[in-house]
């Protein structure tokens, strides 16, 4: 199946609108894993270069995939799902402080990791490492801790070369949505949230 830009470009739009307005109806999954695909491809075609003050601002994780391991050596992408709404996964992202947060909540329970981050414009890759996490009940926070090494952490940041770190590399980034593809080989869709958090912490 090839898609043109229209058609991989629409089939994300529509992904993006159906998981923000229950009305819009949602584009099979496999039809999202390939427009994924296609916009990854066409990116490397394109050289297109994004900078990390695109990404500031909170995002709902929409869409992902999942991978597995292939005897040739390698990953192969899992079946593409759509994240239910009732559990909520955002991604933040301070450009000005270069900082990281990932959230994660259910009911009145929210996990919040947070750490440093630095972008590769070159090669649209966002390096990162949590270093932080506070576990909130409602809005009250009830428990917060350094973890993964946490200051040491931090001040070898800036050292440590990506290749020892999780990263992200964008190949979608615009005002409503943003994709990329994890370290581990997964693809993922997020939409811009319309209740910011605030700042990273």
């Amino acid at each position: 199946m090839t898609s043109t830009l229209s058609d991989f470009t629409a089939v994300l739009e529509q992904a993006a609108r159906a998981f923000q307005d229950s009305g819009v109806s949602r584009p099979d999954a496999d039809k999202v894993v390939e427009a994924l695909l296609q916009a990854e491809k066409t990116a490397k075609q394109t050289a297109i270069e994004y900078s990390f003050s695109q990404l500031e601002g909170d995002w709902r994780l929409c869409f992902a995939t999942g991978t597995r391991k292939i005897r040739q050596g390698g990953i192969k992408l899992k079946k593409g799902y759509y994240v239910p709404k009732i559990a909520k996964a955002q991604i933040s992202f301070d450009s000005e402080v270069e900082r990281i947060g990932n959230l994660a909540q259910l009911g009145a329970l929210t996990l919040k990791f947070s750490g440093p981050a630095r972008f590769q414009a070159k090669k649209n890759l966002l390096a990162f490492e949590f270093t932080r996490l506070q576990v909130c009940l409602g809005n009250k926070a009830i428990f917060s801790q350094a973890v993964r090494g946490g200051i040491e952490k931090e001040e070898a940041f800036g050292e440590t070369a990506i290749a020892k770190l999780p990263f992200f590399a964008f190949f979608v980034v615009n005002d409503r949505l943003i994709a990329a593809r994890g370290r581990g080989g997964g693809l993922a869709l997020w939409v811009k949230s319309d209740r910011p958090s605030g700042k990273t912490d």
